[in-house]
């Protein structure tokens, strides 16, 4: 008997367990991934670097645009190409074997094949290369410890035909000219700013400038006497100038030169009416030290411009009659970079026009009007060329001339488009170049003997990623474009000057990366690399996956990227996490391929689905509608498509858990992180809020005014005043119910640290709980702490989505492994 009720005991704790089991195997929670904070350590940035080389070719032409060089770097170590535009035809530079047995002869320290150290590789005349090589040696010449550091570097030029070596240790080439030089064309002077003037020196100083500036023998010559700190010449702010030192020379980049080097004009800068800003840097040694900087907030008084042109023989100056709206800004046209200009000795900028006059472009506060206007020498008044007008704000790209400066291409989105339009010298509409429904981002190169332009726009392919850049030629009279790329990936073209010759480099996030060469026809000429990624994908690394959804009102279609575990198992259900940024200048959606995946890639890993996805408002890159969807609400006017695209995928995949949803961005995106957790507290259930700009009324004066609209107000008398009025974060509050971590670094001098600080104080008096970590030292970008920050990051989304982490833990182990 008593074997019996044994025997029935037994049974019935089995039935029990069984019992047990299969609630927990219906309720969900085996479903659950579990954190995986050794795949997500595998990826860190530092050993991503270690399985990442070379993504794309950056070529450097020969003068002649025939050729050029570029340097390719995979997991067998790097070379160096030539490459004939002509035919394709690619060749080493170097036999690195034979380069590194002769090198290891010369500087007596070892090196083989994969690791040559190759310093500063420069092209010479199209005949030779010149670099440098550190040894392990210091160096004992105090005159070459100024220029090349403390360890003894050797110089080497390498002739190209014959692949010989010359040491020309001690015989380098001198610098000719100092950075801080804006040297006039002509080479004969360089104008610089020093303690709020503008000064000169001719080529012999500037010689002697460029070996040693202490040099007790240099002659500089003062140009302007009345420069202060408040109002100043060379620049637009004052952060180069510190009250204790008066010798420093700065490049004056607001300085344009006439092509004859005759004439050059600058602005000077009136910044008394802009208010100072500080942040206090808790690190200095020994004590903590105050930062002071100008920083113009919406809607408050803005510097004042003055634009004058110098007589360069006497610097005799003259004031031009500008004004034409309050509080207007300026900006130069200039001649555009060429890949010819990476062979000057000396840095120029030349003024977009003739000798006799150029182009400036003059924007209204509220950025709804712009003109391009035409200044003469010796005329002290403007000429408007072209007017742009816009309801919401005009956007711009440089001017370009052509057909020896008689006419202008110029860049519009008066149509809802942003085209091409060319306008005769006088200001009358020539015709149109580009015009239609995509987006045109740059004109790349113009062949004006043949009569064609170059340009780059996306949006033409209606069957593909509106995002997709590609490469088109059109002719001068608006004939015959052609796109001249035919692959389905985000395009980025290198042209040469002569518009004759393309490197065009291949992208897309979900695609390795790729490299071609084509000419003017779109006739592909070679293959020219694909990234090495074969190390990456060794340690399980996975392509993301492109999706389309509709936006909430059901008619836009919304581009995304989502990226998963490695590990991904389709019978768990993950919880997903948006990594956002709300625009309006750029999107927080990768069109390409991106080795920094930090915030997308490497935090899936963790045991969550990632995405990104645009939002209307968000990217310039499509319609202006598109884009300027956000105008007069920048807080909100992203926040219902993101939350309908996770809808949307919740519903598509049961391996979306659409009930536990994080949401996570830096800088905009962390402002709209957080309005996002306040604005449907019941949908979002963590957000992690980075460096996020709160407050926009705080915040600085063209991102806040441009994406958000200010009011111009203008009296009966004629006074004008500006009114900024936004919703900001700290007035939604109370709002919250999830689980908010606020991040920033505490001398970010971008967004400002009161922006938190101001959540944080609705917060408190709101009586909710949150989470905050400040970054000691650190900027808007975090810097040195990103690492770090990831971890939290990581600790905190796991804790509130996957309901476990090691956030008890103190160290963090897998920084110390890193």
């Amino acid at each position: 008997m008593k074997r019996t009720y044994l025997t029935l005991a037994v049974i019935a704790a089995l039935g029990l367990t069984v019992q047990a089991q299969a609630e927990t195997a219906t309720d969900g929670t085996d479903r659950i991934p579990k954190p995986n904070y050794e795949l997500a350590e595998r990826f860190s940035q530092k050993k991503i670097s270690q399985m990442v080389f070379s993504t794309r070719v950056n070529p450097k032409w020969f003068k002649n645009q025939d050729k050029f060089w570029y340097q390719w770097k995979t997991s067998d170590g790097t070379q160096y190409y030539i490459v004939d535009a002509r035919t394709g035809r690619k060749q080493p530079v170097f036999d690195m074997e034979k380069l590194a047995m002769e090198l290891t002869t010369i500087v007596k320290d070892p090196f083989d094949a994969q690791h040559i150290p190759i310093g500063k590789l420069e092209l010479k005349d199209d005949k030779v290369f010149t670099f440098e090589i550190k040894s392990s040696l210091p160096e004992k010449d105090s005159a070459r410890i100024e220029r090349f550091g403390k360890k003894k570097v050797y110089s080497f030029e390498y002739e190209i035909s014959t692949g010989k070596l010359t040491d020309i240790t001690g015989k380098e080439e001198k610098e000719k000219y100092p950075s801080w030089a804006n040297v006039s064309p002509d080479g004969k002077i360089g104008i610089y700013a020093k303690n709020t003037d503008l000064w000169w020196m001719d080529a012999e100083n500037l010689a002697k400038a460029a070996k040693d500036e202490k040099d007790s023998t240099i002659v500089e010559h003062r140009i302007t006497d009345d420069g202060t700190r408040e109002f100043f010449w060379g620049a637009d702010n004052y952060k180069g100038w510190t009250e204790n030192d008066t010798t420093k020379r700065l490049f004056p980049y607001y300085l344009v030169w006439s092509p004859d080097s005759r004439h050059f004009a600058t602005v000077k800068y009136d910044m008394s009416a802009v208010k100072e800003l500080w942040v206090i840097n808790s690190l200095s040694d020994p004590r903590p030290s105050l930062e002071s900087y100008k920083y113009q907030m919406p809607g408050e008084p803005g510097p004042k411009e003055y634009l004058y042109v110098f007589n360069a023989d006497d610097m005799s100056r003259s004031q031009v009659k500008i004004n034409a709206f309050k509080d207007q800004t300026i900006d130069f046209e200039t001649v555009p970079d060429t890949n010819e200009d990476d062979y000057d000795d000396f840095w120029s900028r030349e003024w977009l026009g003739d000798n006799n006059g150029f182009y400036i472009m003059r924007m209204s506060r509220d950025l709804k009007r712009m003109d391009i206007c035409r200044v003469d020498v010796g005329s002290d008044s403007t000429k408007t060329v072209i007017s742009e007008r816009m309801n919401t704000y005009v956007e711009a790209r440089p001017l370009r001339l052509v057909n020896g400066g008689k006419q202008m291409i110029h860049w519009s989105e008066r149509n809802g488009w942003a085209n091409l339009y060319l306008y005769n010298a006088d200001g009358s509409l020539a015709g149109t170049v580009v015009e239609g429904p995509f987006h045109v981002e740059d004109v790349l190169a113009v062949n004006e003997e043949k009569g064609y332009v170059i340009f780059s726009a996306c949006g033409v392919n209606k069957d593909e990623n509106p995002y997709q850049m590609h490469t088109f030629r059109v002719s001068l009279d608006g004939s015959g474009m052609k796109q001249l790329d035919m692959e389905d990936m985000d395009v980025q073209t290198s042209a040469s000057d002569n518009a004759e010759y393309l490197v065009c480099n291949f992208s897309r996030v979900d695609a390795v990366p790729a490299s071609a060469l084509y000419n003017a026809s779109g006739k592909k000429i070679a293959d020219l690399e694909t990234a090495d990624l074969s190390k990456l994908f060794e340690a399980g690394y996975r392509l993301p996956e492109r999706f389309t959804v509709k936006a909430a009102d059901g008619i836009t279609d919304l581009y995304g990227v989502m990226y998963k575990p490695f590990d991904f198992d389709s019978t768990k259900v993950y919880p997903i996490i948006e990594y956002v940024y709300p625009g309006p200048q750029v999107e927080a959606n990768n069109i390409s391929w991106s080795a920094g995946m930090a915030r997308t890639d490497r935090l899936a890993q963790m045991g969550f689905i990632v995405i990104t996805v645009g939002n209307r408002g968000g990217h310039p890159n499509r319609s202006k509608w598109y884009h300027n969807y956000g105008y007069g609400n920048l807080r909100d006017y992203g926040l219902e498509d993101q939350k309908t695209a996770v809808q949307r995928l919740a519903a598509k995949y049961p391996w979306i858990d659409g009930t536990k949803v994080g949401i996570h961005g830096h800088s905009g995106g962390g402002f709209m992180s957080t309005a996002a957790i306040l604005k449907y507290p019941d949908f979002y259930t963590a957000a992690v809020s980075c460096a996020g700009n709160h407050d926009n009324s705080i915040y600085n004066r063209w991102w806040s005014e441009q994406h958000h609209g200010i009011l111009e107000k203008v009296t009966e008398k004629g006074d004008t005043t500006f009114v900024y009025d936004i919703d900001t974060n700290p007035e939604i509050a109370g709002n919250l119910k999830g689980h908010l971590l606020l991040v920033h670094g505490d001398i970010d001098d971008n967004v400002h640290p009161a922006n938190t600080i101001r959540v944080v104080n609705a917060l408190i008096r709101a009586n909710k709980r949150f989470d905050m970590l400040v970054l000691p030292g650190q900027r808007h970008g975090f810097g040195d702490m990103n690492e770090y920050f990831f971890w939290r990051m990581a600790d905190w989304y796991c804790k509130w989505l996957l309901g476990e982490s090691r956030e008890d833990e103190v160290d963090i182990i897998q920084l110390n492994n890193d």
